[in-house]
């Protein structure tokens, strides 16, 4: 269970980033409510998987994916660049992510 909460803490990560990008500085109140709404879901599950998780394997996890996450938000709904560099180092990033998550017991 613990890597469910973990999973779902790192979308939320995406979703408060992406919201915060939203809120322009905190300026706009539904985005801003968003934000913190979601950072303290995502805050709050991390810190449960973090009862049975190592703490570097689930903060790994947890950044990993709101990194990855908000890099492909990025792209697909604000217009970013996705040229083969940022796309190269994302991969490397899941990698990396598979292999802390292959070797975590």
């Amino acid at each position: 269970m613990a890597w469910i909460y973990l999973i779902i803490a790192g979308i939320l990560e995406v979703v408060w980033a992406f919201s915060m990008k939203q809120s322009e500085g905190f300026t706009k109140l539904i985005p801003t409510i968003v934000t913190l709404v979601m950072m303290i879901g995502s805050f709050g599950l991390l810190s449960i998987s973090m009862r049975t998780l190592p703490l570097g394997t689930a903060y790994t996890i947890w950044t990993g994916i709101g990194a990855v996450g908000a890099f492909i938000v990025g792209i697909v709904v604000l217009g970013e660049s996705a040229s083969p560099t940022r796309i190269a180092a994302a991969a490397m990033i899941v990698c990396g992510l598979i292999v802390m998550k292959v070797s975590s017991s």
